[in-house]
C-alpha cells in the first residue's frame, strides 16, 4: 500500500465524496463507516446534495487509511493513536484506562441494542392505536384511565358519597 502515503491532494478547499474516495482509493461505504467511527472527520452533509469534505478531512482520511492498512492498527487502535497525536490529548496511562473503563469492550454492542430498541419503539408508535394495543400499553405501563374534569358547579358524586359514608362510620 505505498499509495497511502504518496496520495496527491488537489489544491482545493472542498471535495465531494467520490473525489475523496478516488484520492484515498477506498470505497464510499468504507468512507461512511469511518465517518461513524471517527467523529473528528467533519464531513458536511448537504440536504439532498453530496457529502462535502474539507481539505483537512481528506488529510484525516489518508491518515486513518495509513494507520489501518500500513501500520496494521484496528479501528480502536487508530482512534487511540489519533487521540494521542492531538495537542492536549490524554497522555497519562491512568486517563486512558479511565476512558477504556468508561467505554467498555462491549460499547458497540450496547449501542446497537439501544438502537434496535429505539427502532422497535418507533414501529410501535407508528401503528394506529387499537383497543388491543391500548389495553396492552395500559397493562405494560400501568396507565390509569384519564380523569374527567368536572364542570364548575357540578357536584362530585363520588366524593359526596364518600363523605356521607364517612359520617355514618363515626
Amino acid at each position: 500500500m505505498s499509495g497511502v502515503s504518496t496520495a496527491e491532494i488537489p489544491n482545493r478547499s472542498l471535495f465531494r465524496q467520490p473525489e475523496v474516495c478516488e484520492i484515498a482509493q477506498v470505497q464510499a461505504y468504507v468512507l461512511r463507516s469511518w465517518e461513524a467511527e471517527f467523529p473528528d472527520l467533519g464531513v458536511t452533509k448537504t440536504q439532498g446534495g453530496p457529502r462535502i469534505y474539507r481539505r483537512a478531512d481528506v488529510e484525516f482520511v489518508l491518515r486513518i487509511k495509513h494507520l489501518l492498512f500500513v501500520e496494521g492498527l484496528t479501528i480502536a487502535g487508530a482512534r487511540r493513536k489519533l487521540l494521542e497525536e492531538q495537542p492536549g490529548a490524554l497522555t497519562s496511562g491512568e486517563d486512558l484506562e479511565d476512558l477504556d473503563e468508561l467505554l467498555g469492550s462491549d460499547a458497540r454492542e450496547r449501542i446497537m441494542l439501544v438502537k434496535r430498541g429505539l427502532k422497535e419503539i418507533a414501529v410501535l408508535l407508528a401503528k394506529k392505536p387499537s383497543s388491543a394495543n391500548v389495553a396492552q400499553a395500559r397493562s405494560l405501563f400501568d396507565l390509569a384511565a384519564p380523569k374527567v374534569a368536572l364542570k364548575k358547579g357540578a357536584k362530585n358524586v363520588k366524593s359526596a358519597k364518600g363523605a356521607k359514608h364517612a359520617k355514618r362510620k363515626k
